[in-house]
């Protein structure tokens, strides 16, 4: 093909793309036509919103409403007013309608109407209305209990009115539970369950009434209600039925506590033997009831309280006869024997939870035997406080007068120790349990202490053989070397300390033997830190005591008691362990405290004993582990220094800050010698304060020249130093004092000169002092901050 052949043919030819450019171009068209359309639809819909009449939000339809009870609920209710409704009518009927009819038309309307309540419950239960049937049982019963009272009323109208209640009760309960038991042998799955439950109910009462009907006295009617609840148990413990269970359960509980306490009312009104084992026969009616429930009881837990009960009742019946026979001292000790007695019988074969109930009952009674003793044991521990006031009175009469010199012994105390010791031996001997027995023995312990406290008092012993049964007793606790020992000792040595002070004699021989004691003991490494504190407490007392035996004055006694914190600092340095040094210097401090308490009334006195007080510190801190005991020796120094100097009547300041200020410098020195870099404030600060400050107040009001003079060259030359050693503090403080000190000195002239000057100077100065701070304030910035940056480089 030629040329122009092909040139003219391709000018006469569409132009087609290739087929991947023409699917990008429909592609692309494509997009466009969905995003148009999608816009003229929300122009759509945005029309079609606006052409349609706004429509209130109306709530949506609510469901029916839910109902509050269930169908049978109601049904029940109504059944229960029906049939309460029918009873009422019934009494009423009874009671008031009862003289218009004859006897044939009395015998034929009662004896109609109750065969029908007690026999319409066949019929309903054979159609399957239970609830209903339940209902007209309940009205038949009344029914049954309103001809009771009608026949007593048409045919028995002269009958004992007990007696009558009591046949008619027994009759009552017997065809209730035989109308019960038919029922529930009725053929079909629903049964009447109130007959027998209301039988139960009815059964309470006649074994109550046929002792009251036969002439029995207290004692007969608490055995029928004890024999009425052994029934309801029985009837509790074998039955199966749930709603019968319940109230033969409720009925055991209920004529068992009143049956209880009318026995314990008989125990407590006893006035002999025989009336008081009446009741201990009542009790253990009680008891056996509440053992055989915790024999055959479902759950441990309830066996375990009936069993508690039980021993309870044994214990209360068997103290109480000799409680009838013995003195009043001795009651208590009657129970708490009977209570000791349960701990043979948890060692017989009996079962687990009546075990475990009759061993809770035992420690019930042992634990409030203790707490009729506390009384007399406080009065034994506290009462010697009072002698405080009483001191050196002379020796009281006996062990009681001497614990209860402004107080009293308790009424029938006096065999507290044997409540004690009783306790106490059944604690160390009975508790064979690896797991309770040390703090059994524990309490056995605290026990024994507590009856050898209370004994001297108890038996009305001579004082000093009191002194003496409580001063053996501290040392056998203290040998035990525990803590509730060692505690205990520090008690019975306070009391022991306390009723020493009746006598001088005495209070000598007792805070020596105390002192000796605790410190012999603080060689036992268990008990050296509280045995050492006390010891050097009594330590104290003794200084006390032996000043005041020797007529001294408290300022002149304060000498002695320094000899308790000099002998704390030697010890502290050869005892071993921290706890026990801490404790050793913390007495060996509060020492010191009483000797300075003692000199506040005579001042060189009270410096005397405070430079005495920085020796003992300055010593112990030439030990490597005491060294901050250096800063309380140095400030014991400065302040009996200026007792002395107050004492001597000095007002000079610098008599005061001096001998503080020279010091404190020279320790800033040092430590600027081990740390080059620690801050000129820490270092210098507070001696430079303490020496200029004081001065500087008091040159400002001293119309002399010296001190002034002095205080301006000290001020200068500090200056100078803190200038030549770029040390700001010096610096600084040392300006400050020199700039005011000059001001003072200027102050007189500066006011010469205003006098003289006219009135029209002063303000004229202010305006131009302002005008050039105003002019010069940016220079003035910079200059500040110049000064300041020159500072901050200082240390």
């Amino acid at each position: 093909m030629s040329y122009d052949v092909t040139r003219a043919t391709l000018r006469g030819m569409t132009h087609i793309p290739p087929p991947a450019e023409e699917l990008r171009f429909l592609d692309a068209e494509l997009r466009q036509l969905d995003a148009r359309r999608a816009q003229l639809l929300v122009r759509r819909a945005w029309l079609l919103t606006s052409l349609q009449p706004v429509r209130p939000n109306l709530p949506a339809p609510a469901g029916p409403p839910r109902p509050e009870t269930s169908a049978p609920g109601v049904q029940n209710v109504l059944l229960l007013l029906g049939g309460i409704l029918l009873t009422v009518a019934a009494m009423v009927f009874t009671l008031v309608s009862w003289g218009h009819l004859g006897i044939a038309g009395r015998a034929a309307v009662l004896g109609a109407v109750t065969l029908a309540a007690l026999g319409a419950p066949v019929a309903l239960l054979r159609r399957g209305l239970r609830s209903t049937a339940e209902s007209v049982a309940g009205l038949g019963l009344a029914l049954t209990m309103l001809d009771a009272y009608a026949l007593h009323e048409a045919a028995f109208p002269t009958a004992d009115g007990v007696t009558y209640a009591a046949a008619a009760s027994t009759l009552l309960a017997a065809v209730w539970t035989a109308y019960g038991v038919a029922l529930a042998a009725l053929p079909g799955p629903a049964a009447v369950r109130l007959p027998l439950p209301a039988a139960l109910v009815c059964a309470q009462l006649p074994l109550a009434l046929w002792a009251v009907a036969s002439g029995g006295g207290p004692h007969t009617v608490t055995a029928a209600v004890l024999l009425t609840a052994a029934f309801d148990t029985v009837v509790a413990l074998r039955v199966s039925g749930r709603s019968l269970r319940l109230v033969a359960a409720g009925g055991a509980f209920g004529t068992g506590g009143w049956g209880v306490l009318a026995t314990g009312l008989l125990s407590l009104d006893a006035a002999g033997p025989g009336a008081a084992a009446r009741a201990a026969a009542l009790f253990a009616l009680a008891a056996a009831i509440a053992l055989g429930a915790a024999w055959f009881a479902p759950r441990p837990a309830l066996a375990t309280g009936t069993a508690v009960a039980g021993g309870l009742f044994l214990v209360a019946g068997a103290g109480g006869v000799p409680r009838a026979v013995l003195p009043g001292d001795l009651t208590v000790l009657g129970y708490l024997v009977c209570g000791i007695a349960l701990v043979a019988a948890v060692r017989g074969p009996v079962a687990e939870p009546v075990r475990r109930g009759l061993a809770l009952a035992s420690g019930a009674v042992q634990a409030c035997a203790v707490l009729w003793a506390l009384p007399a044991v406080g009065v034994a521990l506290l009462g010697p406080v009072a002698w405080v006031l009483h001191a050196w009175s002379g020796a009281p009469a006996d062990a009681r007068a001497a614990a209860t010199v402004d107080g009293f012994w308790p009424a029938h105390a006096a065999t507290a120790p044997l409540v004690l010791v009783a306790v106490a031996t059944v604690l160390a001997l009975a508790v064979r349990d690896v797991r309770w027995r040390p703090q059994a023995w524990t309490a056995a312990l605290v026990l024994a202490w507590a009856t050898v406290l209370v004994l001297p008092a108890a038996l009305e012993m001579p004082y000093a053989v009191g002194l003496l049964v409580q001063g053996l007793a501290t040392v056998a606790v203290l040998g035990f070397a525990t803590p509730v020992s060692t505690g205990l000792a520090v008690l019975g040595s306070a009391g022991l300390a306390l009723l020493s002070l009746a006598t001088e004699t005495g209070t000598l021989v007792v805070l020596g033997s105390l002192t000796v004691l605790f410190a012999v003991a603080a060689w036992r490494r268990r008990l050296a830190p509280v045995s050492a504190s006390v010891s050097l407490g009594y330590a104290t007392g003794l200084a006390c005591a032996v000043g005041a035996s020797l007529g001294l004055p408290p300022q002149h006694t304060a000498l002695l008691v320094l000899a308790v914190p000099t002998a704390a600092a030697l010890a502290a340095h050869r005892v071993g362990g921290t706890p026990v040094r801490v404790a050793v210097e913390a007495t060996g401090a509060a020492a010191a405290l009483v000797a300075v308490g003692l000199t506040l009334t005579d001042p060189p006195l009270l410096s005397l004993v405070l430079a005495l007080c920085a020796v003992i510190a300055a010593g112990t801190a030439v030990r490597p582990d005491r060294r901050p005991a250096g800063y309380a020796a140095t400030a014991l120094l400065v302040l009996a220094t200026w007792v002395r100097l107050a004492a001597w009547g000095i007002t000079a300041p610098e008599a005061y800050t001096l001998p503080a200020a020279v010091p404190a410098l020279l320790v800033g020195a040092l430590r600027r010698r081990r740390d080059p870099g620690a801050s000129s404030w820490y270092a210098y600060g507070p001696g430079l304060a303490a020496g200029l400050v004081p001065s500087l107040f008091a040159a400002w009001g001293d119309a002399h020249w010296i001190r002034p003079l002095l205080l301006g060259a000290a001020a200068l030359l500090v200056t100078l130093l803190g200038a030549r050693h770029r040390l700001q503090a010096p610096l600084a403080l040392g300006g400050t004092v020199l700039s005011l000190d000059a001001l003072h000195e200027l102050a007189p002239y500066l006011v010469q000169m205003t006098d003289a000057l006219p009135r029209w100077v002063p303000p004229a100065l202010a305006g131009l002092l302002l005008l050039a701070l105003g002019a010069t304030y940016e220079q003035r910035l910079r200059d500040v901050r110049r000064v300041r940056e020159v500072l901050g480089r200082m240390n």
